[in-house]
């Protein structure tokens, strides 16, 4: 199965019974970093997490567009999504590459993979220290490690280059682009630049 396109259509977001956004609609192609910029408030997290599949629309659709049709249920775009949140999602007795691992089994992955991860986020010097004894940006590079195994062809990144330094976003950039140019697609919500090109969508202010 191929992803072609993400199509949202009308979306509207309720959150405490506020209305965040209404009838929101774009479309991502694969191959494409899809930015999504707004103050805070203008539901970039909240958007990102209706593409996962984690939180339904009050109303709207999205779609992912495959070649063998499209994906409407949320539980079963989610098997199509790479995930990195705010949450690191390392446990602290576990070492870097044991955690590499553990995802990669859960997402059906290659563990043949893990080298190259550790590679091209700057671990492999890091690859058996408990993941307690990692910095925020570390463990930022290790989420970003996690997301290049997962094999998933479309990555959702909630604020990708926080915690970084200059290598590290230049990391996470070319991540990114790397992903895009096999035919992935990206989906980004940021404060910052990413350092690639990218289009753009503009969440307006909270209501």
């Amino acid at each position: 199965m191929t992803l072609q396109s993400v199509i949202a259509t009308n979306l509207t977001c309720l959150r405490g019974g506020r209305v965040v956004f209404r009838d929101l609609g774009f479309e991502a192609r694969a191959g494409q970093a899809l930015s999504l910029e707004g103050a805070n408030g203008a539901g970039k997290s909240s958007l990102l997490r209706m593409l996962a599949g984690f939180l339904a629309p009050a109303a709207g659709t999205i779609a992912l567009r495959t070649n063998s049709g499209d994906i409407i249920d949320g539980e079963d775009r989610g098997k199509h999504a790479g995930w990195l949140g705010h949450l690191d999602a390392a446990k602290p007795q576990m070492s870097v590459a044991e955690t590499l691992r553990f995802f990669a089994v859960f997402y059906g992955a290659d563990t043949n993979g893990i080298p190259a991860a550790l590679d091209a986020t700057g671990l492999v010097r890091l690859a058996d220290l408990s993941c307690q004894y990692l910095s925020a940006g570390q463990k930022k590079r290790l989420a970003l490690a996690r997301l290049k195994i997962s094999g998933r062809p479309l990555w959702l990144m909630d604020e990708p280059l926080a915690a970084l330094d200059t290598a590290g976003k230049t990391i996470a950039a070319n991540l990114i682009a790397a992903h895009c140019a096999s035919g992935g697609m990206a989906i980004v919500a940021t404060h910052e630049p990413l350092g690639i090109a990218c289009e753009k969508l503009t969440l307006g202010a909270a209501a």
